[in-house]
Protein backbone atom coordinates (compact mmCIF):
# COMPACT_ATOMS: atom_id res chain seq x y z
CA UNK A 1 0.00 0.00 0.00
CA UNK A 2 1.64 3.37 -1.23
CA UNK A 3 1.28 6.63 -2.44
CA UNK A 4 1.18 10.18 -1.62
CA UNK A 5 -1.52 12.42 0.14
CA UNK A 6 -1.50 15.87 -0.63
CA UNK A 7 -2.75 18.54 1.29
CA UNK A 8 -3.17 22.41 0.86
CA UNK A 9 0.30 24.44 1.21
CA UNK A 10 -1.80 26.68 4.19
CA UNK A 11 -1.66 23.21 6.07
CA UNK A 12 2.12 22.82 5.51
CA UNK A 13 2.59 23.76 9.57
CA UNK A 14 -0.02 22.01 11.09
CA UNK A 15 1.28 18.82 8.98
CA UNK A 16 4.88 19.00 9.81
CA UNK A 17 3.99 19.51 13.22
CA UNK A 18 2.34 16.09 13.06
CA UNK A 19 4.65 14.57 10.76
CA UNK A 20 7.56 15.22 13.01
CA UNK A 21 6.05 13.54 16.16
CA UNK A 22 4.45 10.76 14.08
CA UNK A 23 7.60 9.52 11.94
CA UNK A 24 10.33 8.90 15.10
CA UNK A 25 7.92 6.29 16.41
CA UNK A 26 6.88 4.68 13.21
CA UNK A 27 6.41 1.44 13.24
CA UNK A 28 8.58 -0.79 10.83
CA UNK A 29 5.49 -1.49 8.29
CA UNK A 30 5.03 2.38 7.21
CA UNK A 31 7.23 5.30 6.27
CA UNK A 32 6.20 8.68 4.89
CA UNK A 33 8.86 10.76 3.22
CA UNK A 34 7.85 14.89 3.68
CA UNK A 35 7.64 16.87 0.25
CA UNK A 36 6.76 20.52 -1.02
CA UNK A 37 5.71 20.14 -4.77
CA UNK A 38 3.88 21.48 -7.46
CA UNK A 39 1.14 19.77 -9.27
CA UNK A 40 1.95 18.49 -12.63
CA UNK A 41 -0.35 19.46 -15.05
CA UNK A 42 -1.82 15.83 -16.40
CA UNK A 43 -3.18 12.40 -15.09
CA UNK A 44 -3.71 11.33 -12.28
CA UNK A 45 -3.88 14.43 -11.13
CA UNK A 46 -7.30 16.24 -11.41
CA UNK A 47 -7.25 19.55 -13.35
CA UNK A 48 -8.21 21.57 -10.67
CA UNK A 49 -4.86 20.75 -8.97
CA UNK A 50 -2.75 21.49 -11.78
CA UNK A 51 0.16 23.82 -11.34
CA UNK A 52 -0.93 24.30 -7.87
CA UNK A 53 2.16 24.41 -4.69
CA UNK A 54 1.12 21.69 -2.18
CA UNK A 55 2.53 20.05 0.44
CA UNK A 56 2.41 16.03 0.85
CA UNK A 57 3.69 12.80 2.79
CA UNK A 58 4.31 9.72 0.21
CA UNK A 59 3.63 6.82 2.29
CA UNK A 60 4.96 3.17 1.80
CA UNK A 61 3.28 0.44 3.82
CA UNK A 62 5.08 -2.85 3.72
CA UNK A 63 3.09 -5.35 6.05
CA UNK A 64 0.03 -7.58 5.69
CA UNK A 65 -2.29 -6.20 4.03
CA UNK A 66 -5.53 -6.67 5.75
CA UNK A 67 -3.46 -5.24 8.24
CA UNK A 68 -2.73 -2.00 6.28
CA UNK A 69 -6.22 -0.28 7.37
CA UNK A 70 -4.51 -0.20 11.10
CA UNK A 71 -1.61 2.52 10.62
CA UNK A 72 -3.20 4.71 7.14
CA UNK A 73 -6.71 4.91 8.73
CA UNK A 74 -5.24 7.41 11.61
CA UNK A 75 -3.05 8.87 9.67
CA UNK A 76 -6.15 9.77 6.41
CA UNK A 77 -7.69 11.48 9.63
CA UNK A 78 -5.05 13.54 10.71
CA UNK A 79 -6.48 16.18 8.45
CA UNK A 80 -8.63 16.51 4.82
CA UNK A 81 -6.14 15.95 2.00
CA UNK A 82 -6.66 17.69 -1.35
CA UNK A 83 -5.90 14.32 -2.87
CA UNK A 84 -5.23 10.87 -1.42
CA UNK A 85 -3.50 8.13 -3.69
CA UNK A 86 -2.60 5.50 -1.57
CA UNK A 87 -3.48 2.42 -2.59
CA UNK A 88 -1.54 -1.08 -3.41
CA UNK A 89 0.56 -1.61 -6.09
CA UNK A 90 4.01 -3.47 -7.01
CA UNK A 91 7.04 -1.61 -5.42
CA UNK A 92 8.83 -1.33 -8.94
CA UNK A 93 5.78 1.11 -9.47
CA UNK A 94 6.58 2.77 -6.77
CA UNK A 95 10.08 3.10 -7.47
CA UNK A 96 9.50 4.35 -10.98
CA UNK A 97 6.14 6.71 -10.02
CA UNK A 98 8.02 9.78 -10.68
CA UNK A 99 10.48 9.09 -13.48
CA UNK A 100 8.22 10.26 -16.45
CA UNK A 101 8.75 13.69 -14.70
CA UNK A 102 12.74 13.38 -14.36
CA UNK A 103 13.59 12.46 -17.64
CA UNK A 104 17.72 12.77 -18.36
CA UNK A 105 18.89 16.23 -19.56
CA UNK A 106 16.98 17.75 -17.77
CA UNK A 107 18.61 20.95 -15.40
CA UNK A 108 19.39 20.50 -11.57
CA UNK A 109 20.81 22.13 -8.46
CA UNK A 110 20.98 19.70 -5.50
CA UNK A 111 21.76 20.86 -1.79
CA UNK A 112 21.10 18.55 0.76
CA UNK A 113 21.99 18.44 4.80
CA UNK A 114 20.81 15.41 7.51
CA UNK A 115 18.27 17.02 10.07
CA UNK A 116 18.01 15.67 14.03
CA UNK A 117 14.79 18.23 14.52
CA UNK A 118 12.39 19.89 12.68
CA UNK A 119 11.62 23.19 15.07
CA UNK A 120 8.76 25.53 14.86
CA UNK A 121 11.48 27.71 13.52
CA UNK A 122 12.91 25.47 10.77
CA UNK A 123 9.52 25.00 9.42
CA UNK A 124 8.61 28.63 8.97
CA UNK A 125 11.66 28.50 7.01
CA UNK A 126 10.54 25.79 4.68
CA UNK A 127 6.88 26.91 4.04
CA UNK A 128 8.71 30.43 3.52
CA UNK A 129 10.96 28.45 0.74
CA UNK A 130 8.08 26.23 -0.16
CA UNK A 131 5.66 29.52 -1.29
CA UNK A 132 8.47 30.37 -3.65
CA UNK A 133 8.74 26.93 -5.71
CA UNK A 134 10.57 28.54 -9.01
CA UNK A 135 9.60 25.91 -11.13
CA UNK A 136 7.20 22.88 -11.66
CA UNK A 137 9.80 20.34 -11.16
CA UNK A 138 11.41 21.93 -8.03
CA UNK A 139 11.13 20.19 -4.69
CA UNK A 140 11.73 19.74 -1.21
CA UNK A 141 12.04 16.08 0.20
CA UNK A 142 12.49 14.93 4.14
CA UNK A 143 13.24 11.51 3.82
CA UNK A 144 13.52 9.62 7.10
CA UNK A 145 16.60 7.65 7.81
CA UNK A 146 15.74 6.48 11.35
CA UNK A 147 14.18 2.86 12.40
CA UNK A 148 15.95 0.08 10.96
CA UNK A 149 18.89 2.53 9.78
CA UNK A 150 19.51 4.05 13.49
CA UNK A 151 19.98 0.36 14.86
CA UNK A 152 23.38 0.27 12.98
CA UNK A 153 26.15 1.69 15.06
CA UNK A 154 27.87 4.83 13.18
CA UNK A 155 30.89 3.36 13.23
CA UNK A 156 30.01 0.08 11.97
CA UNK A 157 30.11 0.90 8.61
CA UNK A 158 31.14 4.56 6.59
CA UNK A 159 28.23 6.31 7.27
CA UNK A 160 28.45 8.43 9.98
CA UNK A 161 24.78 10.20 10.10
CA UNK A 162 22.71 6.78 11.53
CA UNK A 163 21.14 8.72 14.53
CA UNK A 164 19.48 11.59 12.09
CA UNK A 165 15.89 11.47 11.75
CA UNK A 166 16.06 12.74 8.15
CA UNK A 167 17.68 13.27 5.22
CA UNK A 168 16.86 16.39 3.42
CA UNK A 169 17.22 17.76 0.48
CA UNK A 170 16.07 20.93 -1.88
CA UNK A 171 16.41 20.61 -5.57
CA UNK A 172 15.81 23.05 -8.19
CA UNK A 173 15.18 21.60 -11.33
CA UNK A 174 13.88 22.73 -15.39
CA UNK A 175 14.11 21.83 -18.47
CA UNK A 176 15.48 24.68 -19.67
CA UNK A 177 18.86 25.90 -19.05
CA UNK A 178 17.24 29.97 -19.63
CA UNK A 179 16.33 29.16 -15.60
CA UNK A 180 19.62 27.97 -14.28
CA UNK A 181 20.40 31.16 -11.98
CA UNK A 182 16.70 31.12 -10.99
CA UNK A 183 16.80 27.41 -9.89
CA UNK A 184 20.10 27.71 -8.35
CA UNK A 185 19.30 30.89 -5.72
CA UNK A 186 16.38 29.15 -4.86
CA UNK A 187 18.04 26.03 -3.65
CA UNK A 188 21.04 27.73 -2.21
CA UNK A 189 18.87 30.08 -0.05
CA UNK A 190 16.74 27.71 0.86
CA UNK A 191 19.52 25.80 2.18
CA UNK A 192 21.51 28.51 3.51
CA UNK A 193 18.31 29.36 5.67
CA UNK A 194 17.74 25.88 7.16
CA UNK A 195 21.49 25.03 7.29
CA UNK A 196 22.03 26.22 10.93
CA UNK A 197 19.24 23.98 12.01
CA UNK A 198 21.16 21.00 9.87
CA UNK A 199 23.26 17.84 11.58
CA UNK A 200 26.54 19.14 9.91
CA UNK A 201 26.71 16.54 6.95
CA UNK A 202 24.99 15.52 4.31
CA UNK A 203 23.52 12.53 2.52
CA UNK A 204 26.53 12.13 -0.10
CA UNK A 205 24.23 11.25 -3.27
CA UNK A 206 22.75 14.51 -3.15
CA UNK A 207 25.76 16.85 -2.81
CA UNK A 208 26.91 18.43 -5.66
CA UNK A 209 30.72 19.98 -5.99
CA UNK A 210 30.67 21.55 -2.48
CA UNK A 211 34.43 20.85 -1.21
CA UNK A 212 36.85 18.91 0.85
CA UNK A 213 34.94 20.28 4.23
CA UNK A 214 31.69 19.05 3.51
CA UNK A 215 32.97 15.97 2.42
CA UNK A 216 34.48 15.37 6.05
CA UNK A 217 31.71 16.77 7.56
CA UNK A 218 29.53 14.06 6.53
CA UNK A 219 31.71 11.19 7.31
CA UNK A 220 33.02 12.67 10.90
CA UNK A 221 35.15 10.36 12.67
CA UNK A 222 35.00 8.06 10.28
CA UNK A 223 36.98 10.34 7.36
CA UNK A 224 40.32 9.29 8.84
CA UNK A 225 39.63 5.32 8.36
CA UNK A 226 38.17 5.90 5.21
CA UNK A 227 41.52 7.88 3.92
CA UNK A 228 43.73 5.33 5.54
CA UNK A 229 41.66 2.36 2.96
CA UNK A 230 41.68 4.56 0.29
CA UNK A 231 45.49 5.19 0.87
CA UNK A 232 46.22 1.51 0.73
CA UNK A 233 43.67 0.73 -2.29
CA UNK A 234 43.25 3.18 -4.49
CA UNK A 235 46.90 5.84 -3.68
CA UNK A 236 46.52 7.77 -7.22
CA UNK A 237 42.78 8.28 -6.24
CA UNK A 238 41.11 6.94 -9.51
CA UNK A 239 37.82 6.59 -8.16
CA UNK A 240 37.61 10.40 -7.74
CA UNK A 241 34.43 11.46 -9.78
CA UNK A 242 32.16 11.49 -6.47
CA UNK A 243 32.39 12.95 -3.55
CA UNK A 244 36.03 12.60 -3.18
CA UNK A 245 38.10 11.14 -0.59
CA UNK A 246 41.43 11.65 -1.37
CA UNK A 247 44.14 9.39 -0.12
CA UNK A 248 46.93 10.59 2.39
Amino acid sequence: MAGPILYELDDAREMMQWYREYIKDAPDEINGWFAFLTVPPGPPFPEHLHMKKLCGILWCYSGPLEEADKLLGPIRQVKAPVLDLVGTLPVPVLQGMFDPLYPPGIHTYWKADFVDELTDEAIDIHIQHAKQLPTMLSTMHLYPVNGAAARVGDQETAWNYRNATWAMVIVGIDPDAVNDELITNWARNYWQDLHPHGAGGAYVNFMMEEGEDRVKATYGPNYDRLVAIKSKYDPANLFRVNQNIKPA
